[in-house]
């Protein structure tokens, strides 16, 4: 066939449609923006106090004159039960005329005078006709509305997305909107690397070509998800790109780019407001400027079915960073898909900014969460819970509640990864499933949290008996301001302490595993109790209760406090090695271990005598009733102290010797 016949044999649709779905395209932009007004007099005519959205920059992106639009939706007002809106005549034509742009590639004919026509092709038929009915009615209602009010009913019938009640002119543009979109890709004049594209200038391509390159590197990450598809065309001097990221009416990514000034104008609408503020960190490190979020339906007008609509700009300073910012957002895109999915599922595991902290990280190591969903998402996760053995997991528990947030962040990830690796070598889910058993229950053979926890505590142990330690050796029971606030900062500690204490007991009435570790936690606390006693009582002895005091008697208190010192080391020294025994220890940090607990025992026997030794110092020197009970007060607390560590380090010897399977 002659080139000359096949032109003919297209006819007049084939050589037009693509400038006219490149009209409709820019004509879907005015509209959305004057619905988006519509709402926004609306919303000012029913609360006058609250501030009118600022859509300067979505009027800009669709080649609009915001002003007048502005100053309509500021100065709407209720009368009688109804909404007036100044100049609204002259948005109704803007309705108008752009809903017959929006609808000509879809209806197929225009006559001489613009009118849309129906089809009268075969193939065209009942589809054309159909669309036609409905475009003239909505056509003929728009001409048909006051010039300077509108009630409920019509702006709802302009203004409502919700599918399945009575039709609104929203959904029509929404409807068309899709039959432009598979027109365009029907229409493509050719291929780039997967986008459709038609009429692009030679310089375009390589912009295209940079997008998609991004696009194309993460979107296997999608699965068997639909979604994706671009298309490109130009309009003057704006190349228009298109991502319809997946089966959703509002979920739509656009962009125009400006070449020449090296400017990305992207607009984003999302029913989900979370994914949308998610889309503006994964956009952080490319530069977007994002004007504030607007919602383009409230609640009350669209069935709770509201979506949010996002304007970014970015500024490049060359062609190569135009070209990098083009690749690094459309290498985002596929980490929307099913997002909100995700965020759920794992909120069964994590809390829901961990969640969300999840998705960001997994989008940063580009495995996205795609593929944990297809093999199975919170399902994987629940076997293995309850594959991990008694006592482990309860019915209910959330995974960082067991586990720690932090580990428990880093067991979710690694599965996401694992479930993406195995989906992308073609693996079965079944074998993601057992990967997924195995990965937990390393985790809580290797889990640490309980012992995190007993340092912690002995730690702040460790802490008064220093302080205690260090104040008498140097004689602070001498001076009453540096005993005061020893006192100060050991109730600090002991109250520190104490929370410990509490948060083990929680943890032990959901998980019987914590019932030993809170045990010990709780003995370990009459350590802390008794410690944080003798420095009260340091600082009362430096109120004025020194009398009789002798170098001895100074001696032998330091002594004591020096030597439960040394078995508080010996406690922290045996919880440290206590953490890694288990039944593939060697024998070397068993006998470290069985060396530290008998230093506890032979410290505490040697605070027994020590307290012998202070009481019949104190008796022969000191004559002063008050400063003799409060010396003897003090030797006391000091030595039980020591009988606390001695019955704490029993406690984790049974701990110890049950972590490494002795009976």
């Amino acid at each position: 066939m002659q080139k000359t016949a096949a032109v003919a044999a297209m006819g007049q649709r084939g050589l037009m449609l693509p400038a006219k779905v490149t009209a409709a395209l820019r004509a879907n932009d005015r509209l959305k923006v004057y619905l988006t007004v519509v709402q926004a007099a609306a919303a000012h005519a029913a609360h006058p106090d609250r501030d009118e959205p600022d859509l300067t920059r979505e009027m800009s992106a669709a080649g609009l004159d915001g002003a007048w639009l502005h100053e309509m939706a500021a100065t709407a007002s209720r009368i009688a039960g109804a909404v007036q809106i100044p100049d609204l005549a002259r948005l109704v034509k803007g309705f108008i005329e752009d809903l017959t742009v929006m609808a000509r590639p879809v209806l197929d004919i225009t006559d001489e005078n613009g009118t849309v026509q129906a089809g009268s092709t075969a193939q065209a038929g009942a589809v054309e006709t159909a669309g036609h009915k409905r475009v003239q009615h909505w056509l003929a209602w728009l001409a048909a509305l006051p010039a300077d009010r509108l009630d409920e009913a019509q702006i709802r019938a302009l203004t409502h997305g919700k599918r399945g009640a009575e039709d609104s002119l929203h959904l029509l543009v929404m409807d068309l909107h899709k039959r432009i979109n598979a027109l365009a890709a029907e229409l493509a004049s050719e291929v780039i690397d997967g986008a459709h594209v038609w009429h692009l200038d030679e310089s375009d391509h390589a912009l295209v070509a940079a997008f998609m390159r991004g696009l194309n590197r993460t979107a296997g990450l999608k699965f068997d998800h639909p979604g994706l598809e671009t298309a490109a065309t130009r309009d003057g001097e704006v190349l228009l790109l298109q991502n319809d990221i997946g089966t959703n009416d509002a979920h739509v990514l656009v962009m125009q780019v400006q070449a020449r000034d090296r400017v990305i104008t992207l607009t984003y609408s999302d029913l989900h407001r979370n994914r949308l503020e998610f889309f503006q960190g994964l956009l952080a490190p490319y530069g977007a400027q994002w004007a504030p979020l607007e919602s383009r339906t409230r609640a009350d007008l669209n069935a709770g079915e509201a979506y949010t609509v996002g304007v970014a700009r970015f500024k490049c300073t060359d062609d190569d960073a135009l070209s990098a910012a083009l690749e690094g957002i459309g290498s985002r895109i596929v980490f929307l898909i099913d997002w909100n999915r995700a965020r759920k599922r794992l909120q069964a595991f994590v809390g829901k900014a961990d969640a969300i902290a999840l998705l960001a990280e997994a989008a940063h190591q580009e495995i996205g969460h795609r593929a944990w969903l297809q093999a199975g998402g919170e399902r994987l996760i629940f076997a293995a819970m309850q594959a991990a053995g008694e006592g482990a997991f309860r019915i209910g528990d959330r995974l960082d509640e067991v586990m720690g947030a932090a580990d428990a962040r880093g067991y979710l990830i690694a599965v996401m990864r694992l479930a993406c690796e195995a989906l992308q070598a073609g693996q079965p889910a079944a074998l993601v499933m057992d990967e997924t058993r195995m990965l937990l229950a390393q985790h809580v053979q290797h889990r640490s949290g309980e012992f995190d926890l007993l340092a912690e505590h002995a730690a702040y142990c460790h802490a008064l008996a220093q302080a205690v330690s260090d104040g008498l050796a140097h004689g602070i029971e001498g001076t009453r301001k540096a005993a005061q606030e020893l006192a100060a900062r050991a109730k600090t500690w002991e109250r520190r302490a104490d929370h410990l204490v509490m948060k083990a007991r929680e943890q032990a009435a959901r998980q019987p595993r914590w019932r030993p570790f809170a045990r010990l936690a709780e003995q370990s606390d009459d350590v802390a109790d008794a410690l944080e006693e003798a420095a009260f009582l340091i600082s009362l002895i430096a109120d004025h209760h020194l009398r009789g005091w002798s170098a001895e008697v100074h001696d032998v208190l330091a002594r004591l406090a020096a030597t439960v010192l040394q078995a508080t080391q010996d406690h922290v020294k045996a919880l440290a090695i206590a953490r890694t025994l288990g039944a593939g220890s060697v024998a070397a940090d068993n006998d470290a271990f069985l060396a530290a607990t008998w230093q506890v025992l032979q410290a505490e026997r040697q605070c027994d005598a020590l307290l012998r030794d202070a009481r019949r110092v104190i008796l022969a020197t000191v004559q002063d009733a008050a400063a003799l009970m409060l010396a003897n007060d003090l030797a006391l607390a000091l030595e039980l102290a020591s009988d606390h560590l001695l019955a704490a380090s029993y406690a984790l010897r049974d701990v110890a010797f049950d972590k490494a399977g002795v009976r």
